[in-house]
């Protein structure tokens, strides 16, 4: 026997609401910490290079500060996992209701 709750209705899911594929993902974070990857380089390349042509020292610096903590920052990127996705909504959500103010709270008496 299968019991119906005429007050509640069933849970529908939409495609949208699915994450994306977790290779998908994956290869996201993977293009995303390459690239940073490919500009910690040309940042270490730049420093070397401008360094030996007698650039100002700020511009080396800043480089060389580039090169080097361009890699923590993209493996916090990397590893920080998957980004949360919006979901579609066709109806408002159903909240939880809130309780009436009943008035004064009762005196406690000694």
């Amino acid at each position: 026997m299968v019991k119906v709750n005429p007050g509640r209705r069933p849970e529908v899911y939409t495609v949208t609401d699915a994450p994306r594929p977790m290779s998908e993902d994956i290869g996201h974070r993977q293009r995303r910490y390459l690239v940073s990857m490919g500009i910690r380089t040309g940042c270490f390349v730049a420093a070397v290079l401008t360094a030996m042509a007698g650039a100002p020292l700020w511009l080396v610096g800043l480089l060389v500060v580039g090169a080097l903590f361009l890699p923590y920052i993209s493996v916090v990127f990397a590893n920080g996992g998957r980004e949360p996705t919006p979901s579609a909504r066709f109806e408002e959500p159903e909240g939880r209701a809130q309780k009436p103010i009943s008035g004064q709270r009762p005196e406690i008496g000694s």
